[in-house]
């Protein structure tokens, strides 16, 4: 199937374009064809492994703020915190500075608003897809595009007052290296190349959907297994004293963390940040003797993919990080099997940027405590966009 199924046979659904407009716009994850193409091109720079090696440091701080912050709570005398509100906030604070270069109220602002939108969209009670579905719940789609028009004035405005700005460190994060590769496209001629200032807002807003939720949930979810797997909890704690020591965190010595690895690659595939991939096809696709005609709208279920016994084995609802020490395709018996950020030419583009955040916060998080999860846990995974804890993920934390 995956050879007959080619990509141009197939996009992004209409109605999903439509109704996700106040919060992607035509940013990377919506466009197609050319235009694709032409975003791709200008926004990958960005992502090169010396550029975000730079924004490194704002994450080191970000993440040893909230450190000292569960310290003094501890202190206190109160264990448990709700690690994902936590980890939700320090991901919000990291994206903010390292997207825009901010960390004030101004961030905070932003980050409020677009949170704000999300939930707005993504409730789970609302008719994506239905014929006149906005009508049905007509004060949410109205709040939804107040909300996407309050958030694309403040983003426009940061972006023109970059524009205005000739410091020498505004080009230190990632919407300066998007103004900086798309003005070298303009200088090289290359006009048809660019991307508009409505496109530029738009990227902004994916760079924060994309790089905040992924990150952030990966790590919640990390925490919650090695909450309940304190074999692993251990054997990572180890391994980060042997390979990264006990000194200031040296980034050169992340990409040794070989068992961090295979635990990610776990919990992406137990809990994929995006739990479903949608699709319409653009002209008949015959699969053996199955024709799926053109306009059909499919649904990819990520979750199910992942926990199918059939290509995982019978271990596939287990948490078994060592399924990916010796193959990076953890066993999967089916080379499209494991989807963790995406496939093809349209794999996510910031995952080195995810890669990086993860292992830095998550070193920093088990070299200082331990957890185990509260008796106040209520395990129920829902899907907001992304695969998120409905009730919060309250731990017990420990300093060591």
């Amino acid at each position: 199937m995956s050879a007959e199924v080619v990509a141009k046979r197939w996009g992004k659904p209409s109605v999903f374009k439509i109704d996700r407009d106040p919060m992607f716009g035509s940013g990377l994850v919506m466009v197609e064809g050319n235009d694709w193409v032409r975003h791709r091109h200008i926004i990958a720079p960005a992502f090169n492994p010396l550029n975000i090696k730079v924004l490194a440091s704002m994450m080191v701080e970000s993440t040893n703020k909230m450190i000292e912050r569960w310290v003094t709570q501890i202190n206190s005398g109160n264990l448990e915190i709700d690690v994902e509100r936590e980890v939700i906030a320090v991901a919000g604070e990291i994206i903010s500075r390292t997207t825009f270069g901010m960390k004030d109220d101004n961030a905070m602002h932003v980050f409020d608003k677009l949170r704000a939108l999300q939930m707005t969209l993504f409730k789970t009670n609302r008719y994506v897809g239905v014929p006149f579905g906005k009508y049905f719940n007509f004060k949410k789609t109205l709040e939804a595009k107040k909300l996407g028009k309050e958030i694309d004035h403040l983003l426009l405005s940061i972006i023109e007052a970059r524009k205005n700005s000739h410091k020498e460190n505004s080009q230190q994060d990632l919407l300066g290296l998007l103004l900086q590769e798309n003005q070298h496209q303009k200088v090289d001629g290359k006009l048809g190349k660019t991307l508009t200032l409505r496109e530029v807002v738009d990227e902004c807003k994916t760079f924060f959907f994309g790089g905040h939720e992924t990150t952030a949930l990966a790590i919640t979810w990390t925490l919650m297994l090695l909450a309940k797997h304190e074999d692993w909890q251990n054997q990572l704690r180890d391994e980060i004293r042997e390979v990264v020591g006990n000194d200031k965190l040296d980034l050169s010595k992340l990409s040794g963390l070989k068992k961090m690895k295979c635990v990610m690659n776990e919990v992406l595939r137990l809990y994929p940040p995006a739990p479903n991939v949608q699709r319409q096809v653009r002209e008949d696709i015959k699969v053996d003797n199955l024709t799926v005609p053109s306009g059909t709208n499919l649904w990819i279920d990520v979750v199910a993919m992942h926990h199918d016994t059939e290509i995982w084995g019978k271990d596939a609802n287990e948490f078994r990080p060592e399924r990916f020490m010796d193959d990076m395709n953890g066993g999967c018996k089916h080379k499209m099997g494991y989807l963790s950020f995406g496939f093809g030419g349209r794999m996510c583009v910031g995952r080195n940027l995810a890669f990086m955040e993860y292992n830095i916060v998550l070193t920093s998080l088990l070299s200082n405590f331990c957890f185990k999860v509260s008796e106040g846990y209520h395990h129920s995974p829902s899907v907001m966009l992304s695969l998120r804890p409905t009730y919060g993920l309250p731990l017990i934390v420990h300093t060591l």
